[in-house]
């Protein structure tokens, strides 16, 4: 038995009122369609529609078994619909937040790649360190670095490990010394990134984890200020890899306490919790997860 066509032809009687006229809508004779209603009471072992030589009506099993039938099929028209939006061409607008300077030095670049594949695309890209609620401003997808993804109404697509480095100037550090010790930092001037200056503490971990209330000359929410600062000997800074790396590389900056990383972050990519995404959602989070 084809239990999903007699399901059809079951829904089809209740809806037309009969099996002649169902016939007629499903493009089958009477007789099959007598058939498969019968199979699926037999296979059901219930009586779904009560028959007179005046009407066919569904009986209380009938109504509630009608009732699940209808949830199904729509359920697989569904399934169908994000099936062909997944496989369709992405095209239209998408709307993408990201903090500016990985915007700016990783982002951008791969966005650039990626219209490239998909010249039906527009891309508003909207890059800044403010914070944001990314279902209020309407944004497809946002970028965040953070130790835990956000709260409820965002779907959070982990794209990358983001290590932080704790670092700084030779000449700072001949100039007041070196700390071994997550307490030292309490008497070195400290560079943080914040959205004010209350945002003064830094948390580290070696045996447990080490909470320190910092103090410095700057507080911005932009790392290439930060690194600018940095560069120029104002304090230490811990900032991600990806600014700092070739600094690093190069000895402009020198990483310190290394027995106390930094806890990890990770590099997310947030969307609306929606029941079906978007292809260009799909896909960019998709090209975005392979290439960071």
């Amino acid at each position: 038995m084809d239990k999903l066509e007699s399901m059809r032809a079951f829904t089809q009687v209740v809806e037309a009122g009969g099996f002649a006229a169902a016939a007629r809508q499903m493009d089958l004779s009477r007789s099959q369609v007598n058939k498969l209603v019968l199979n699926l009471e037999e296979h059901l072992q219930t009586q779904l529609l009560q028959r007179t030589t005046r009407k066919v009506s569904p009986t209380d099993a009938g109504r509630a078994y009608y009732d699940r039938c209808l949830a199904i099929f729509a359920d697989l028209e569904e399934a169908d619909l994000a099936l062909t939006r997944l496989h369709q061409e992405p095209r239209g607008s998408l709307r993408v937040n990201a903090p500016m300077t990985f915007g700016t030095l990783h982002l951008a670049p791969l966005v650039v790649e990626f219209m490239a594949q998909y010249p039906d695309l527009y891309v508003e890209l909207v890059l800044n360190d403010r914070r944001i609620d990314p279902i209020e401003e309407g944004f497809d997808i946002t970028i965040r670095i953070a130790a835990q993804p956000p709260g409820p109404g965002l779907i959070a697509h982990k794209l990358a490990p983001c290590p932080l480095v704790v670092c700084a100037a030779p000449g700072y550090l001949q100039r007041h010394g070196t700390a071994t010790h997550p307490d030292d930092l309490k008497q070195h001037d400290c560079l943080h990134y914040g959205h004010r200056a209350q945002d003064n503490s830094w948390t580290l971990v070696g045996d447990e984890p080490h909470t320190v209330t910092i103090n410095g000359p700057l507080c911005c929410n932009n790392g290439e200020v930060l690194r600018a600062a940095a560069l120029e000997g104002l304090g230490i800074v811990m900032l991600p890899n990806f600014i700092v790396a070739k600094d690093v590389k190069a000895g402009r900056l020198r990483p310190i306490l290394a027995d106390y990383p930094p806890p990890a972050i990770n590099i997310y990519a947030l969307y609306p919790v929606n029941r079906h995404l978007s292809a260009k959602v799909t896909r960019l989070v998709e090209f975005l997860t392979e290439k960071i």
